[in-house]
């Protein structure tokens, strides 16, 4: 494994290749980029973050930028703390969903939105170039915390107008927590509170790094926050990745209900309150098109990643968006993925329509999504792309972003790995059947 460098961030294994030297080198050129000003940085929880902290801080001062430390909190509160401060940018050091041993540098601009893959080609050009500026003495940055920011994001969540704390209070809901002890340990237990939730069950919300699960909320990983639902009587339990920006969610039977389920009651709640466009990427389920066409809207279809959907509902004048991997996005609060804001939107669903969590899912319809790859071996990837597409030409073809065919039974999506020579295949229908039926006709055709 070697260090990896997009848009998408700075991203490596602590030591063999996210290092202080790299970080030192990206940092100073994201503070160079940005020409002074004030950056804002909060971490998850990893025990690698604080150091990583420590190195960043150093060298955005070393390139006279003022820095703002918030600890260790979610994605979105660094997102909303940029905006708070009216700063130049800001930085997550966070690896995400991946293992322990990772950690990571994502980059904010002014407007809290992970930087378009202009501004990103702009940092990585100077790191590259080694073309930072270093100030001197008397001019280098100043540094301070803020650890009231947190609580700040969950203001503007309550203040939300269709947020109510008192009738989620009367609800009398019991939920559950799992934050995989990352970011999400204390902001969730605490937006809970505020939200009038006072009966709790929480696992793993010790932010300490040491992650007791993969930390991927995928159904394979969760077992034990399912069974803790059913076990403790609660209405729903609510799970979130490391840096609490992606929300999985469980109904009161102990039943996953799939990360695509976590925006498409996003839609549904948004959209029977404010009629609009809605938007999210083309790897992300069908469900979402049949909401919006049940309130007579259209839903719009972006590359995959966050930045992709962001600027495709700037676009469309989007009301709600996300991501199929659990990422709601509200753009009356931010623009990016936030669990938090998801958590207030479902039970707020739930509290008004005085339905359980499973009877909200069983109002929409039911599909299934497989992903699986295929090796290239010696082909080229851009050639077998282009040759799959050429085999459906009379079907629905967007190459956006690689090859999306939608057909009438369901969809294939094809991508190519940037990092490995394989295609990812994903694919969907109402069926496991169909939907693994789908994906082994792309994988025939390319082997």
């Amino acid at each position: 494994m070697s260090l990896m460098v997009s848009i998408s961030g700075i991203r490596g294994i602590f030591g063999p290749d996210l290092n202080p030297q790299n970080l030192t080198l990206y940092a100073s050129a994201f503070g160079t980029w940005l020409k002074g000003g004030t950056v804002v940085i909060g971490r998850d929880s990893r025990i690698t973050g604080e150091l990583c902290e420590r190195i960043v801080t150093a060298a955005l001062q070393a390139t006279g930028c003022n820095v703002i430390q918030l600890g260790i909190v979610p994605t979105p509160t660094v997102a909303m703390g940029v905006l708070q401060h009216r700063a130049s940018g800001g930085i997550v050091i966070s690896a995400s969903h991946n293992p322990a041993e990772w950690n990571a540098l994502k980059l904010l601009n002014e407007k809290s939105e992970f930087l378009d893959q202009k501004q990103g080609d702009q940092v990585i050009r100077i790191a590259r170039n080694h073309r930072v500026i270093f100030k001197g003495y008397r001019d280098i940055g100043q540094t301070w915390c803020n650890e009231t920011v947190l609580e700040s994001h969950i203001d503007a969540i309550l203040d939300l107008p269709y947020i109510d704390a008192n009738i989620i209070k009367d609800a009398g809901f019991k939920v559950a927590v799992d934050a995989v002890n990352g970011a999400g340990s204390h902001a969730l237990p605490r937006l809970l509170d505020r939200l009038g939730v006072h009966s709790v069950t929480k696992i793993h919300c010790t932010p300490d790094g040491i992650f007791p699960h993969n930390p991927e909320p995928l159904p394979e990983h969760l077992s034990e926050i399912c069974d803790l639902v059913s076990e403790s009587g609660s209405d729903i339990g609510f799970v979130t990745d490391p840096d609490a920006d992606r929300l999985s969610i469980v109904d009161e039977r102990g039943q996953l209900m799939g990360e695509e389920y976590t925006q498409a009651l996003a839609f549904d709640f948004v959209l029977k309150k404010r009629p609009g466009p809605v938007a999210t990427n083309l790897s992300s389920s069908r469900v979402t098109d049949d909401i919006a066409k049940k309130y007579g809207q259209t839903c719009h279809r972006s590359a995959v990643g966050e930045i992709n959907v962001v600027k495709e509902m700037q676009r469309v004048g989007a009301v709600i968006g996300g991501e199929g991997n659990g990422g709601v996005i509200n753009p009356d609060l931010h623009f990016g993925r936030d669990a938090l804001v998801g958590v207030a939107m479902v039970l707020q669903h739930m509290a008004e329509e005085q339905k359980s969590a499973s009877q909200l899912r069983g109002e929409l319809p039911d599909y299934v999504i497989t992903k699986s790859k295929v090796k290239l071996e010696d082909l080229d990837a851009d050639a077998v792309l282009k040759s799959v597409a050429g085999n459906y030409a009379g079907e629905q073809i967007d190459t956006t972003d690689g090859v999306k065919i939608d057909f009438d039974e369901g969809w294939v999506h094809l991508r190519k790995s940037n990092t490995e020579p394989i295609i990812r295949i994903y694919s969907e229908a109402q069926t496991l059947e169909k939907a693994e039926a789908l994906a082994g006709e792309m994988k025939k055709q390319i082997e």
